[in-house]
């Protein structure tokens, strides 16, 4: 299978911002991480890293046919973007939502996303794992 892991706003800040919630470690070291994962199951990973809502939306369309899944972690995109959403919506390739934190047991604007509805699953609260565990989703 071949994924496209989608971050989206201040995700590039990721082991500088809010160490406590995100950790230390960079979105560059997260990724090795996946890729690593994904190749010892005998899978690849693309990554796309933007903080523009449009053209996340471009990336997820673009993804239609090429990828047999998205794992997308929208960031603050995440409660607001009907955008996003329609993006979504518009593909049949299927896209798993991701947070690092549980978002849950965060501010109350957190616990709402706009994304969840179109997205065939959410995984949230393991950290870096999140993205392990929402590309193994597709498999098993």
């Amino acid at each position: 299978m071949k994924f496209l892991v989608i971050n989206g706003v201040n995700l590039n800040l990721t082991g500088r911002r809010e160490q406590g919630v995100y950790g230390t470690e960079t979105l560059e070291e997260i990724q090795c991480e996946i890729v690593a994962f994904a190749r010892a199951h005998g899978h690849e990973a693309d990554f796309f890293q933007s903080n523009l809502e449009g053209e996340l939306c471009t990336a997820i369309q673009n993804a239609e046919g090429v990828y047999d899944g998205v794992v997308l972690n929208a960031g603050a995109y995440t409660h607001y973007s009907y955008a996003i959403r329609d993006a979504i919506a518009s593909v049949t390739v299927p896209v798993v939502e991701v947070h690092m934190s549980n978002v849950f047991a965060r501010e109350e604007f957190r616990k709402k996303s706009v994304l969840t509805e179109v997205c065939r699953g959410e995984v949230l609260g393991f950290g870096k794992k999140s993205y392990l565990l929402a590309m193994e989703s597709f498999w098993l």
